[in-house]
């Protein structure tokens, strides 16, 4: 049994929107991770072109900006061409720079990305404050049926 509510242990961020079908790459929001252990990037996709080479990594630096981000060995995940409406999910653990993004690249065919967020986790802060990106959140525990 866990024994934890997720809800109270991650800082949820969408690090971007949508972005219709294209080959060039999309840089997500750089975050910060001060203070955490890891960052999970979970890319949401919609059509994928056949052909097309796709994927999601990570990269990382020291400026807030992201203007020294640099791809991080090994975290490159692969998205074949035939998994159109499907997730995909990058774990980054311990990264040795404070600021990490994730990033898909749209190599050689049109691909739809319908979402990527990032959730920072392992917070010596508990809770972690809400992202400016999330507008609401609730944690529930053993609920009852009934009207929502």
């Amino acid at each position: 049994m866990l024994g934890i509510n997720l809800g109270k242990e991650v800082k949820p961020i969408r690090s971007s929107n949508a972005v219709a079908a294209g080959t060039s790459d999309i840089n997500g929001a750089v975050v910060d991770m001060q203070g955490y252990e890891g960052v999970l990037f979970v890319a949401g996709f919609g059509t994928i072109t056949s052909g097309a080479v796709t994927s999601l990594k990570a990269q990382q630096g020291d400026q807030s900006g992201g203007g020294d981000q640099a791809d991080l060995a090994g975290t490159a995940v692969t998205v074949p061409d035939t998994d159109s409406n499907k997730l995909a999910f990058l774990d980054v653990f311990r990264p040795t720079k404070r600021y990490v993004r994730g990033v898909i690249d749209r190599g050689t065919q049109n691909a739809v990305l319908d979402f990527l967020i990032a959730i920072p986790y392992g917070s010596r802060k508990k809770p972690p404050a809400l992202d400016t990106t999330v507008t609401a959140g609730k944690t529930v525990v053993s609920p009852d049926a009934g009207t929502p």
